[in-house]
């Protein structure tokens, strides 16, 4: 039954996202989704849904707007430096601590680091994250503490 479900949610999203219906893109979205649900499975790659509490997924909805805003706000910090032409690119690399117990909030940091322009998460071990910054601003805004804190708020 988890196989099932896993395909229905990839191929709504697949279908929702590319919004076209000709059979051959079909065909290649039904292939493209059988394959993901494979390998996930060969992989035992799977969250039970057990492990993440539903007020963990219920929270995400209240963080996702601001994440979203975050992600605007950064690209067009992103922008503005690119077309500067002093181009005040200072390059670094981070150890930030994440302050998350379980390793689906740490993950969901991560990647809220990773999709804000200016940074990438590199690498996750235990409680610290590696992370690439392009200047110093974004540098700054992360060491601030505010997203870590606000996925922490979602665990509790």
């Amino acid at each position: 039954m988890r196989v099932v479900l896993k395909f229905v949610v990839l191929m709504s999203t697949w279908l929702v996202w590319s919004g076209i219906f000709e059979p051959l893109t079909m065909g290649f979205g039904v292939a493209s989704c059988i394959t993901v649900v494979f390998f996930s499975e060969r992989m035992r790659a799977t969250q039970d849904i057990e492990e993440t509490p539903l007020s963990f997924w219920i929270k995400h909805v209240g963080y996702l707007p601001w994440l979203v805003k975050e992600i605007v706000v950064s690209n067009l910090h992103v922008a503005k430096v690119i077309l500067s032409p002093a181009m005040p690119i200072r390059p670094r690399v981070l150890q930030v601590k994440c302050t998350q117990n379980s390793d689906m909030a740490k993950v969901v940091y991560a990647n809220s680091i990773t999709l804000t322009p200016g940074t990438v998460t590199l690498d996750l071990r235990e409680d610290t994250l590696l992370v690439h910054a392009l200047t110093k601003d974004t540098a700054d805004g992360l060491l601030t503490g505010e997203m870590d804190a606000r996925v922490t708020r979602m665990e509790s």
